[in-house]
């Protein structure tokens, strides 16, 4: 019905837009005065609008009580966020580092903590639904750490640009502070009482939960660290590139289960060889936790790799060419004597070796030494249990560097349990192993096989299987003898020419 009024309704209007035509040749004719040009543009506009109307209603068949009204109109979001969304350039930051942009960051942040949640995380940790802190592919300076300002919150993420510290940045601290915090860090800036940190985690042991830090840049200027995670539940830290820090790229105290993944750290930026390296400070990554896992990350500076002083933690496609260990340097060190359960798997030790504490359930497998890097079992009490050191390549320059070594300066090790060195690819360093093979031929009536220039602890054989084989006219009765000083002696009642084939464990107690 209502098309088939728009029909009719098309139709009068040409008949009348012809009619009109027709009207003005004749007005413009013989028998009247000529209209101004004025008027024959109101009519021309009046004639528009008039068919415009009728358009409007043949293309939009909505009835009169559905029609949209502009004061029902859904509102855009506003500048500074969209959903969980927080654009720090709509608070006012800098994303040219020209200028100071601590206050605006910090009320980005603060807005997010204090958005909207949907239900808890682990028990007391409120989720903010994967509120984003979105830093728009921007260059901030900050003078202060950045720090939320409350804690018991979780399911944030921060991403999307660089950080750089002013020159007037405190030593000790760190561009982004995951600790617990009693006052609101940008609380002038806001006018707003201060909100204190207890008031969400009172029911918490931990402060924070999954808050994720990705596709950041951080420059540490030489002033203090890179980020700081403070007890702290499933954080995770990926596709970060860490700068310029003078204490610690990256540090985990306490919490639990801190995800590192493919990320790049170093004090300086090099690519190896740099003529500085002996100046080398700092710790790329200082692990004072437990459960964490480092995964596919490049640590290229730094006096000290990765600290580890935690428990159950795990390495995987790390490549350490921080500091050389001829200049000091160490890849990774396990400082957990007693309690080391770590495991450094597929890894690359580049010119950087690796320094274990009184080991006690290590295992350190298919990675690859480079540059005479090797391994040191650091007796603190005489301690190595559970250490497994297989299936490794190891080269060197044939200075007669030995891939795992004992530093005893403190005591020797006394109490050792299923310690296994073996199987490693050795080329141009010295084989070190727990499980030796060795031979001896001749004619006697005494044979004997000495082991000190591969086994690694010294006089220590816990096993010891052989064979005696004799093309003599006698079949001699053969014995072992004597297991002192890493030498296995085998005797023979008469004199008989022999191969004598010894096979040695040190790492197995029964």
């Amino acid at each position: 019905m209502e098309a088939t009024m728009a029909r009719k309704a098309l139709l009068l209007f040409s008949m009348i837009m012809g009619l009109a035509s027709f009207t003005v040749f004749h007005v413009c004719g013989e028998h009247s005065q000529l209209s101004d040009g004025h008027d024959n543009r109101d009519k021309v506009r009046k004639m528009q609008a008039f068919r415009a109307s009728f358009v409007r209603h043949d293309s939009v068949s909505l009835p009169p009580s559905v029609s949209p009204s502009p004061t029902s109109a859904p509102q855009p979001p506003t500048a500074a966020s969209s959903g969980h969304v927080y654009h720090v350039t709509s608070y006012g930051a800098d994303p040219t580092g020209r200028s100071d942009s601590t206050g605006a960051l910090l009320r980005a942040i603060s807005d997010a903590v204090q958005g909207a949640s949907s239900g808890s995380l682990m028990g007391g940790i409120q989720n903010l639904g994967g509120a984003r802190i979105d830093l728009d592919g921007g260059n901030y300076m900050i003078s202060q750490p950045l720090r939320l300002p409350a804690t018991g919150v979780g399911n944030l993420m921060i991403h999307g640009g660089t950080i750089t510290a002013t020159d007037d940045f405190p030593a000790d601290g760190y561009l982004i502070d995951l600790s617990a915090s009693t006052t609101t860090n940008n609380e002038e800036n806001r006018g707003s009482p201060s909100m204190d940190g207890q008031q969400l985690s009172a029911s918490s042991s931990y402060n924070y939960e999954y808050i994720t830090l990705r596709d950041l840049m951080l420059d540490s200027n030489y002033r203090g660290g890179g980020v700081a995670v403070i007890n702290s539940l499933r954080t995770s830290i990926d596709n970060c590139y860490i700068a310029h820090f003078t204490t610690n790229g990256i540090l985990v105290r306490g919490g639990h289960e801190t995800g590192i993944r493919n990320s790049f750290l170093g004090q300086h930026i090099t690519a190896g060889g740099d003529p500085g390296e002996r100046n080398f400070s700092g710790t790329a990554i200082n692990l004072m936790g437990n459960d964490n896992a480092v995964t596919d990350v490049v640590i290229f500076s730094a006096a000290t790799g990765i600290m580890v002083s935690g428990q159950a933690n795990i390495f995987s496609g790390v490549h350490c060419y921080n500091k050389a260990t001829g200049f000091g340097g160490t890849g990774i060190y396990l400082k957990m004597p007693g309690l080391t359960q770590t495991r450094i798997v597929n890894s690359y030790m580049d010119y950087t070796g690796i320094v274990a504490e009184d080991p006690v359930q290590l295992h350190i497998s298919n990675s690859f030494f480079l540059g005479d890097a090797y391994i040191v079992l650091k007796s603190i009490n005489g301690v190595a249990k559970g250490v497994n050191i297989v299936d490794n390549m190891f080269t060197g320059y044939n200075k007669g560097v030995e891939i795992v070594q004992l530093d005893e300066s403190k005591g020797s090790f006394k109490d050792i349990d299923q310690v296994i060195v073996d199987r490693n690819n050795v080329k141009g360093m010295n084989i070190k192993t727990t499980v030796a093979r060795g031979s001896v031929k001749g004619t006697g009536s005494s044979w004997t096989v000495d082991f000190n220039p591969v086994l690694l602890f010294p006089n220590l054989i816990r096993h010891v299987q052989y064979s005696l084989s004799t093309a003599g006219s006698h079949f001699p009765n053969h014995a072992l003898r004597n297991v002192s000083n890493n030498r296995v002696e085998i005797q023979t009642d008469v004199d008989v020419p022999a191969d004598v084939f010894v096979t040695v464990d040190q790492g197995v107690a029964s």
